[in-house]
């Protein structure tokens, strides 16, 4: 299979991702536009973006971690029925090809201990490609690296990232518009928990430096309670309500 690099002169005829559509769609290719000038990258399947690669120098990403010189994959994915055909090998290395043209100390990304979860990528895909745990965190998503020199310093995560924690009880969620399910999602749980009397405070990051400060090591959607970092896990209105006893 080919794959297709997405760029500014061509975001706006180009269809991203298979489960988007209309506003979430519309969202995505914004944030990306504003993205591509700070040296993003973006690669899809022909196949309608079944899989894809988004990544970006590690100083601009919109993730809290102390990594300049590196790149940092935002995302990494690969649809159910194209898993197995060495798709995210492709993907990857292309992105490490890149990374070492430019001059790169590596290339960083986040993910789980121990199984994978939602959102993040596979840890045991990438410690068979080479990749090392560099740092963790409270909540138990690590950043995971590759470096391309035995002597580069390992990225790390600020302090912000490896403690989750905000001083609010109830549920408090920070978002950006870099995934396209947050624009769907998030209104719709707004609502039920206005529905049902439930502590709701929604935090919509719309800028870099927000992002890198932020009190968790995910900024994409981070959801607390109580003050409790609870999950990096985009939340549909019915599994919100799950979450809170309802």
């Amino acid at each position: 299979m080919n794959y297709i690099h997405i760029t500014e002169e061509n975001i706006d005829k180009e269809h991203i991702c298979c489960a988007m559509s209309g506003k979430q769609s519309l969202a995505k290719k914004e944030w990306l536009k504003q993205r591509f000038s700070e040296g993003l990258v973006f690669y899809r399947s022909e196949e309608r973006g079944k899989c894809f690669i988004e990544y970006i120098p590690a100083e601009n990403a919109w993730v809290p971690i102390d990594a300049d010189g590196w790149i940092h994959i935002n995302c990494l994915w690969v649809a159910g029925s194209l898993k197995g055909h060495g798709h995210s090998s492709n993907l990857l290395n292309e992105c490490i090809r890149d990374a070492k043209e430019q001059g790169r100390k590596g290339v960083c990304i986040l993910s789980s201990e121990g199984r994978k979860r939602e959102f993040l990528a596979d840890p045991k895909f990438l410690a068979y490609k080479g990749f090392e745990v560099a740092d963790v965190s409270d909540c138990g998503i690590n950043l995971m690296a590759l470096p391309f020199e035995e002597s580069a310093a390992l990225p790390k995560f600020k302090e912000c990232a490896k403690h989750p924690a905000v001083g609010e009880d109830g549920f408090v969620l920070y978002y950006t518009d870099q995934c396209p399910f947050t624009c769907y999602w998030v209104p719709r749980v707004r609502q039920v928990a206005e529905e049902h009397n439930i502590p709701f405070k929604t935090i919509h990051i719309t800028d870099k430096e927000t992002a890198q400060h932020a009190p968790a090591p995910v900024t994409t959607y981070a959801l607390f309670r109580d003050g409790q970092f609870l999950t990096q896990g985009i939340q549909s209105d019915k599994k919100f309500l799950a979450l809170a006893g309802l």
